[in-house]
């Protein structure tokens, strides 16, 4: 596995296009070698199961951006004079997310990740739409990601461009012991690998 890992890496053979994903369970001789990203699933919100779990040829976004409707930290302070106005603060919280979710679903991205969280209207949101989402993502495995499908890590949803979206030839979401793992595999751009390490014990 070691050797048919590094003889597909591309010629500068760096070592950061290699992952190691552990998962207990099952016998030593389970382990395998995914050519291509592969880590596991994030925390999930309501809606998440109605999501797409597979995809060839799809479009990928990759996000360093909150979406979550998220209440105002405590110490934050809002004068209104009439009480009808906190329903317009509350209204703009609202439109604000909604905003950032059409312009992520206008790009044609079909599998959103993102470091930061993506809470349950996000998840929801993306499902309805047949989008595929995953927030909280390990910062190594993003980088990975953004590597192997030539996708551009973005901090705002406002100007996303076709060219700064990835791609790889199959997303899909596979059962690991108890755990589902996310894998891009068929990668265009840059040729990065997974070892994935079965045991009877951590």
């Amino acid at each position: 596995m070691v050797v048919d890992s590094v003889l597909y890496l591309d010629e500068d053979l760096d070592q950061s296009d290699i992952g190691i994903k552990k998962i207990t369970g099952g016998s030593v001789t389970d382990s395998f070698n995914v050519k291509g990203v592969c880590f596991k699933k994030t925390f999930s919100y309501a809606g998440f199961e109605q999501a797409p779990k597979m995809f060839t040829d799809p479009k990928i976004a990759i996000l360093n951006i909150e979406l979550e409707l998220k209440a105002e930290k405590d110490n934050a302070e809002v004068r209104i004079e009439n009480p009808d106005d906190f329903q317009k603060i509350v209204d703009a919280e609202w439109n604000i997310i909604y905003a950032k979710l059409d312009h992520i679903v206008k790009t044609g991205a079909k599998v959103v990740i993102s470091c930061q969280p993506i809470g349950d209207l996000a998840t929801q949101y993306f499902s309805d739409r047949g989008i595929f989402c995953a927030g909280r993502v390990h910062v190594e495995d993003i980088k990975r990601v953004a590597k192997a499908t030539g996708a551009v890590l973005q901090t705002t949803t406002h100007g996303i461009t076709e060219d700064v979206l990835g791609t790889c030839g199959k997303f899909e979401e596979v059962a690991l012991g108890n755990d589902r793992y996310n894998m891009f595999t068929e990668c265009h751009k840059t040729k990065t690998s997974t070892f994935v390490l079965r045991g009877g014990a951590s």
